[in-house]
């Protein structure tokens, strides 16, 4: 354990994949004193007490968020804004507010005009995640060597964007800076239109797989199961991130939209030499991912990593 833990108490709002893995790590390394929880079911709150992960289940965010240090909101980001007016009365002076949806523009619109002044919102999206929810999808190992960016607002206090830099690089991961607008237009392109492509095609599939006695599904080769797997991805929150992040994902799928009917044009008119052209351009992209170090066997859970061991 970290003889200095970086913060006293922690309170996480919602208990998924996200929080859980948050939780699991931060106590590994003993970056808090005290990590506390609350999850919108009772059901999920009873069984986040079973797991014994946390210090203490709370009932309402209000209780959770009553002296902590930081306060994480690891819920859908249409739900940050209501969630960010209910916890402002009870929020420490001094307290660092953050989140960690995939989408950052919305947050900063949702969240800011409801927090006092004497608190610090430095919102974060770490990059790492399954296609698993809920309280039991968590594991400490999460964001190691994955990035997490934060996205503070203009006139964000230094020390405090500082402070959770650190917190988030003792879990492992990697930091990067960005402005929200930046984050949004570099994340609609490499998180939520293949999501939304992987949706579109999986649903296209079940569609022919009713007329093909289900052949589709039991012949699928592996680039299909890649995207059933992003496609379990939970609804809930790619519905929020669509919603907003709507112009990035307009902009990126319009592009995506030309580029398709440009080798639409090629197959109609066998044009290999457009076609190969094109797949050894985005093959060289591939081998950059992979050179390095974004690329694993697995998409997040499973994948190869160094242990996280427990500072002593």
């Amino acid at each position: 354990m970290n003889a200095t833990p970086i913060f006293r108490r922690v309170a996480l709002i919602g208990f998924g994949l996200i929080g859980g893995s948050i939780a699991r790590a931060a106590r590994a390394q003993g970056l808090a004193s005290e990590i506390v929880t609350t999850a919108r079911s009772e059901k999920t709150r009873a069984r986040v007490t079973e797991l014994s992960v946390v210090d203490e289940v709370l009932e309402t965010n209000a209780e959770a968020v009553k002296d902590a240090d930081l306060v994480i909101l690891c819920i859908p980001v249409g739900a940050c804004g209501p969630v960010a007016q209910e916890i402002a009365p009870f929020l420490k002076a001094g307290a660092i507010v953050s989140d960690v949806g995939s989408v950052k523009g919305a947050i900063v619109r949702e969240m800011a005009p409801h927090l006092p002044a004497n608190v610090h919102f430095v919102p974060a999206h770490p990059v790492a995640g399954t296609e698993h929810s809920g309280p039991d999808s968590g594991f400490a190992e999460l964001f190691i060597n994955r990035w997490c960016i934060l996205t503070p607002p203009d006139g964000a206090d230094p020390m405090a964007v500082e402070t959770l830099r650190a917190f988030w690089t003792g879990m492992g991961a990697k930091v990067e800076i960005m402005t929200p607008d930046h984050h949004d237009l570099v994340l609609a392109i490499t998180s939520h239109l293949p999501h939304l492509i992987a949706y579109t095609i999986v649903g296209t599939a079940d569609e022919l797989a009713q007329v093909t006695s289900s052949e589709v599904i039991k012949f699928s080769a592996g680039g299909f199961r890649d995207f059933t797997r992003i496609a379990a991805s939970d609804p809930t929150m790619w519905r929020d991130v669509f919603l907003n992040n709507k112009e990035a994902v307009l902009e990126m799928l319009g592009t995506f939209n030309e580029d398709l009917s440009k080798l639409t044009r090629a197959i109609r008119r066998n044009d290999g030499e457009a076609l190969f052209e094109h797949f050894t351009r985005t093959r060289a992209i591939r081998r950059g991912i992979v050179e390095i170090g974004q690329d694993s066997a697995a998409p997040d859970f499973g994948r190869p990593h160094p242990p996280l061991v427990k500072k002593e």
